[in-house]
């Protein structure tokens, strides 16, 4: 049931309660209901409705413009950084509403981690990459520091590589290891949910195979949304997968399931048309 919209610093969310997702989706870990995205007077996302389920790694797929990075931007409130931008709908995270004007956005961020198609580390040390967003959070103590770093540099596989070089700069690093210092920053804060927009449409197959398999290993303990255009990657390491498309200039959920049935047994044509590789 909507209930009102609120308006905050010249933006207006629509305010739902969770009576207004769908009854078959409402113990999903990410929910969507209705989801719009404006830049403006543009109408860049429609009436997405679509639901992840806790643990699993979702694939969105779609060609270029059609609003799958918009999506993930709202599930942790980056469209708060863009001028204009304006979100209605249902969001929630468990039971959170991610819609309300009174979040704690810091806080969402820290359940909610991102890593963007570019590899984009600070211009700092390895070691600062990482011990920034932690001290950010409250974390100070040299030890529990240098514990949490290693541990998840580990983790991403680039511990041996850079455990005499964490007072370098991770900027002198190859290209996918710079990516896998930006997934360390985003799991660094033991995140719930992470968000993956193309990450490896930069790298080159080796780099980007590791990358794969860091996503894979994470499943069952993150819920995973990962953007891709790759349609083979997205069949090997989803579970789910959601074909997105664009209309009008604004992008649709067209289609979304388990990923067997989304590539063996379609039930839109534009979905089936887009896996043949007839269009997008």
């Amino acid at each position: 049931m909507k209930v009102g919209l609120v308006q905050e610093e010249g933006r207006t969310w629509s305010s739902y309660t969770t009576s207004s997702l769908p009854s078959d989706t409402r113990d999903a870990h990410i929910c969507a209901a209705q989801l719009n995205v404006w830049y403006g007077d543009k109408l860049a996302l429609h009436d997405v409705t679509l639901a992840v389920d806790r643990g699993t790694i979702a694939a969105v797929v779609g060609p270029s413009g059609c609003g799958k990075t918009s999506f993930l931007m709202c599930i942790n409130r980056l469209t708060d950084m863009i001028p204009r931008c304006r979100v209605s709908g249902a969001l929630h995270l468990d039971h959170l509403n991610l819609m309300s004007p009174t979040i704690d956005v810091l806080a969402l961020r820290r359940r909610v981690g991102m890593v963007f198609q570019k590899p984009n580390p600070f211009p700092l040390s390895v070691w600062d990459n990482l011990a920034l967003p932690l001290k950010e959070h409250g974390v100070r103590k040299r030890d529990e520091l240098r514990q949490r770093i290693e541990t998840v540099l580990r983790e991403v596989g680039l511990w041996n590589d850079v455990k005499d070089r964490l007072g370098h700069s991770a900027l002198a690093l190859s290209g996918g290891q710079q990516q896998r210092v930006c997934l360390a920053r985003a799991l660094v804060l033991s995140p719930e949910v992470l968000l993956l927009d193309e990450p490896c449409s930069s790298l080159d197959p080796l780099s980007s195979g590791m990358i794969e398999d860091l996503i894979v290993s994470l499943r069952g303990r993150l819920t995973i949304v990962i953007v891709t255009h790759h349609l083979a990657q997205a069949r090997r390491i989803a579970d789910s997968v959601a074909v997105f498309w664009a209309q009008a200039g604004a992008g649709w959920l067209v289609e979304s399931g388990p990923t067997q049935q989304i590539f063996d047994s379609p039930q839109h044509p534009i979905t089936a048309a887009y896996i043949q590789g007839h269009r997008g």
